[in-house]
């Protein structure tokens, strides 16, 4: 009688090599790193102490996040992102003095400082500023964008205004006086800025 092989068997394969990531190791990541931001500032900020803080390994942080700015402003952005976010009243200015409200108590806050050292450190950084722009400055316009659409269509504001010199008009003076503090960041700074820019894109009654 003839013999036969014996077939094994299979072994599924693998779908991919290493532990999966893990939400909650990327969470200590980004909480160490936050933290580091808040005491020390982006210069001194290292990976060696966020992968001490955090008790995750630099090569997990390193698979994760390939430079320090892109660390950063991911810590920086997963804490002030749920602030920050527009809301929707029916109203253009009202929407715009909320949300420019919110970021007004952001950058009062010890958070205000962090910011202005990314700004400042991106001038001679440029994987830094230019995580800043993809991360906070476009996705922010994109948003405001909607907002002055959604104007347009309820026939609040005029077609064809120039969007863009728009909102540097409005966000402008706030980074301005983030920066140089030469003026205080208040509420009222806030109104007169949401008054006068309406003022020039309103639709005529």
């Amino acid at each position: 009688m003839s013999s036969s092989k014996t077939k094994n068997p299979k072994i599924p394969a693998k779908s991919g090599r290493g532990r999966p990531r893990s939400p909650e190791v990327r969470e200590k990541i980004l909480k160490a790193a936050y933290e580091m931001l808040i005491e020390v500032g982006f210069m001194n900020l290292t990976i060696e102490g966020v992968a001490a803080r955090s008790g995750v390994g630099k090569p997990t942080i390193y698979r994760r996040w390939k430079t320090k700015a892109a660390l950063a402003m991911d810590a920086f952005l997963e804490a002030v992102n749920p602030e920050l976010a527009f809301p929707d009243t029916g109203k253009v200015a009202e929407d715009l003095r909320e949300q420019m409200q919110k970021i007004v108590r952001l950058m009062n806050s010890p958070r205000g400082e962090v910011l202005a050292n990314v700004i400042g450190c991106g001038q001679a950084d440029e994987e830094l500023i230019a995580a800043f722009r993809e991360n906070w400055l476009t996705p922010r316009r994109k948003d405001a964008k909607r907002i002055f659409q959604k104007g347009v269509e309820r026939g609040e504001l005029r077609e064809g205004m120039n969007v863009e010199v728009v909102i540097d008009a409005l966000y402008s003076p706030l980074f301005y006086r983030l920066l140089l503090k030469h003026q205080p960041l208040t509420k009222k700074l806030v109104n007169e800025l949401v008054d006068v820019v309406m003022k020039g894109i309103a639709k005529p009654q």
